[in-house]
């Protein structure tokens, strides 16, 4: 891992401030027994987000001062937000994972794959919002051929031939020390590792004790995954609610990253946005529509160290026939029920409900890759369906569904919970 001390990263602080013009010089410096990034010449602590479709100034809006890319698509139209917003932009670079069928023993397919990366380099390296590069994502998920490490390393010394001025890492999924070694052994010339980790960030305390050897970003962490959940009886992952999201986001903050600020050069929480990753709200901070969830209200305040002045509603309970998710629900074709969810508002607010059936997500992708968004079921609930309890028919066709259930509080906030299901029989 390259390294500087703090001293001499400051005799750059008069070369850095290109400002509105060029490249704002970026580097990892030793720094107190441990590193830090320095940016301008100055100690830069990320407080940052993981961002896809959504407006940057939120970001800035609740405290954070960066986000992160998964790849160079409308990296331009990016970077000028962010810099417009005064945030940084650590940008993921178009580097291929094994999964996706990429051959590293392939020559011809590598120096396509150079060539790509060069080309993103000498578009965006002088932009002042730019902090970092990032060279692929996960490349060590279902790798089987160690040599793409290798490939992270020349293409690490090609960016630092190309662009002095911004350093280098490369993400992993596995919290564990071969990896880890792995990654330095054979890719030296990154700046920095960069680890992904949700439940698995619970490993910090042990791994600490390797990962300490070198600098490390965290560039992804939020709730517990889709892999690391309870399930059904039939297999169904049992979501935590926004609530406990929230809990789950300030437990793993204070616990699993403060503490190891230091060799730890800050963290991207995930996903600053909306996505479908098996529901359509695993992931996502903010709605569909726009709303911020309980966990948004928990990053503003350890990222300022100020709650804020209206928070998002909270989940208390959810039953479907009277059961939990827990209770693996099973329904009876074409019969009624009633769903409940139980919502209280910190603020006092008034709430507005919003209540739909999904059929279960059949997906077995990793990684993040794409899903596909699945349609509401329309028909199913029998009179209002706004407020905190409505009546609703269980699908003809036997199979697997998800209750959902929003809670608005009108001031931009959002509160929701599932309930997997599984309906059986055939309607009389």
């Amino acid at each position: 891992m390259k390294r500087r001390s703090l001293c001499f990263a400051l005799v750059f602080a008069t070369l850095a401030a290109f400002g509105e013009q060029g490249a704002v010089r970026v580097e990892v410096a030793a720094f107190d027994g441990g590193y830090t990034l320095v940016r301008e010449g100055r100690p830069y602590l990320v407080r940052g987000a993981g961002a896809a479709d959504i407006d940057l100034a939120t970001v800035a809006a609740h405290g954070g001062n960066s986000i992160r890319t998964w790849g160079v698509e409308d990296a331009q139209a990016t970077l000028d937000s962010a810099h417009k917003h005064g945030l940084t932009v650590s940008m993921g670079l178009p580097v291929a994972a094994e999964r996706f069928g990429f051959d590293y023993d392939d020559e011809a397919s590598i120096a396509e794959q150079r060539q790509n990366v060069e080309s993103a380099i000498r578009r965006y390296k002088d932009h002042p919002a730019l902090l970092a590069w990032i060279i692929g994502n996960e490349l060590d998920m279902r790798h089987t051929n160690p040599r793409v490490y290798n490939e992270v390393n020349e293409l690490s010394r090609l960016i630092h031939a190309l662009d002095p001025n911004h350093p280098t890492t490369t993400t992993i999924s596995a919290l564990d020390k071969e990896t880890v070694e792995l990654v330095r052994n054979r890719a030296p010339d990154l700046d920095f590792i960069s680890l992904q980790a949700y439940g698995a960030l619970a490993l910090m305390p042990k791994a600490i004790e390797y990962l300490r050897e070198g600098p490390f970003m965290i560039t992804e962490w939020g709730p517990l995954g889709h892999w690391e959940v309870g399930k059904t009886r039939w297999g169904a992952p049992i979501e935590q609610d926004s609530t406990e999201k929230g809990r789950h986001y300030l437990e793993s903050y204070r616990t699993f990253i403060a503490p190891f600020l230091g060799p730890c050069l800050g963290s991207y929480a995930f996903l600053w946005g909306q996505k479908q990753e098996r529901t359509h709200t695993w992931f996502s901070l903010f709605t569909e529509t726009g709303e911020s969830t309980a966990a948004v209200d928990v990053l503003e305040a350890v990222w300022t160290g100020r709650v804020p002045a209206n928070q998002a509603p909270a989940i208390r309970s959810m039953r479907l026939a009277r059961r939990p998710a827990t209770d693996s629900v099973r329904l009876g074709a074409g019969k009624r029920y009633t769903a409940r969810a139980e919502v209280v508002d910190p603020d006092g607010d008034p709430l507005v409900f919003q209540w739909s059936i999904k059929p279960e997500s059949t997906e077995t992708v990793v990684g993040g890759d794409f899903e596909a968004s699945i349609a509401n079921l329309d028909g199913l609930f029998v009179g209002d369906a706004t407020q905190a309890q409505v009546n609703l028919m269980a699908p003809d066709a036997p199979g697997q569904y998800r209750l959902y259930v929003m809670a608005y509080d009108g001031q931009g906030h959002a509160a929701h919970a599932n309930i997997p299901f599984l309906v059986y029989g055939k309607r009389r």
